[in-house]
């Protein structure tokens, strides 16, 4: 599965569009794929890609993200930005 989830991020950044959303991209990978993923996420953010990350993963959140929004009962609150 974790190279499934990895062809499904390499499709996603093939066509190289200006946003990005993604849905828990980390999940199913092993450490040395995370942190891969992370890294191309990071150059993405670098050349000035907007990403939106959904993930419950601090670690993810804290690495990439600049700002932090949180869902709770349908209500969204930005924590950091």
């Amino acid at each position: 599965m974790g190279m499934r989830q990895q062809l499904g991020i390499a499709q996603a950044i093939m066509k190289d569009p200006e946003i990005l959303i993604f849905d828990e991209p980390m999940n199913r990978l092993d450490h040395a794929g995370v942190k891969e993923i992370r890294d191309i996420l990071k150059g993405l953010r670098d050349e000035g890609k907007s990403i939106i990350l959904a993930s419950h993963n601090s670690e993810d959140i804290q690495e990439l993200c600049d700002t932090v929004c949180e869902m709770n009962a349908g209500v969204l609150k930005i924590k950091r930005g």
